[in-house]
């Protein structure tokens, strides 16, 4: 009774799998490859919808009596010469989101504010604005320096981390393989024209200790079989080290998954964003365990990893 009480209900994969990962090594690191290219394309050209955190402006969140009627709005707000003004519905049908470009000074941008209030007021009695945000150009080049900074941080702690816990393969590994994950997290940004905003900036430091907590699972199993099984050949033991972690690396993703789903589908414009950033983040970093970082360990570590091995005979017990 208590042994059937302390089975799972279920798995996600049958135990004692054994499905030959590194089969597939090399088109692992290939496809990779092209992919995280591709991203750092695309982060260039057509690049990354940059929100008001790192490019400046001032955004405004309306909301009109009924549905609103944006070709009105949008004249209305363009006849006001204060550059380059973009509209879009904001979730509700009767909620618009303004997007203005900085203004020389804080006078500038209160003055801005109030003109656009009155010119829509008049275009459509009974507008209300429900929030003003403005950041000016220093502010956002601020902003901007300090995501890249944290991001940069987050890579070195994560290195060191790996590099001082593990042997020197798996520290290389590890941070190849962050650093494919997030060029292809931005490139899905780019081609998603999600905002690069700090939210998002934040859901990808989030991928970055998700996708090192789930490789340093798989380098612990690999190291302790490689103290438990002398002689069975590396690429062995890193495909039996993958399927006996499978488990749980695809529990833990499909938990993070599942919870940040109801997030992007409810979450609205807000938590949107970052929502779908951590979803895609999420798949990205799963495979990325087996068919990058798994591979390159296997490829960097083919003789350091087994020193000596070549000198026992044929036949000698395991240990």
């Amino acid at each position: 009774m208590f042994r059937l009480l302390s089975r799972p209900l279920f798995r996600l994969v049958p135990d004692n799998t054994k499905i030959p990962f590194m089969k597939g090594a090399v088109i692992g690191l290939i496809v990779s490859a092209l992919l995280s290219t591709a991203s750092v394309i695309l982060a260039f050209y057509p690049g990354l919808e940059r929100g008001i955190d790192f490019k400046g402006g001032i955004v405004m969140e309306v909301r009109t009596p009924g549905p609103a009627n944006l070709a009105q709005l949008r004249a209305a707000a363009s006849a006001l010469n204060l550059g380059d003004v973009g509209l879009q519905e904001f979730g509700a049908p009767d909620q618009v989101l303004i997007r203005l470009p900085v203004q020389s000074d804080e006078a500038g941008t209160q003055t801005a504010v109030n003109r656009v209030r009155a010119a829509l007021e008049q275009a459509a009695p009974g507008t209300r604005v429900l929030r003003v945000e403005a950041v000016g150009n220093r502010v956002s080049g601020e902003l901007f320096r300090g995501g890249m900074i944290a991001l940069g941080i987050s890579f070195l702690a994560m290195l060191l981390y790996i590099w001082f816990r593990f042997e020197w393969q798996f520290g290389v590994a590890a941070i190849v393989t962050l650093f494919l994950d997030a060029t292809k997290t931005v490139g899905f940004l780019a081609l998603t024209q999600i905002e690069f905003n700090l939210q998002t900036v934040a859901a990808i430091l989030t991928i970055i200790g998700f996708s090192a907590n789930d490789k340093v699972v798989v380098f612990d199993r690999m190291r302790e079989n490689l103290r438990k099984y002398k002689q069975m050949p590396l690429r062995d033991l890193v495909d039996l080290s993958i399927n006996e972690t499978l488990n749980r690396s695809l529990g833990t993703s499909a938990t993070l998954f599942l919870s940040a789903v109801p997030l992007a589908l409810f979450g609205g414009d807000t938590l949107g964003g970052f929502a779908w950033t951590m979803l895609f983040g999420i798949v990205i970093s799963a495979s990325s365990s087996v068919f990058i970082a798994a591979p390159i360990v296997l490829f960097t570590g083919a003789k350091a990893l087994r020193k000596g091995e070549a000198a026992q005979p044929a036949g000698a017990p395991a240990g």
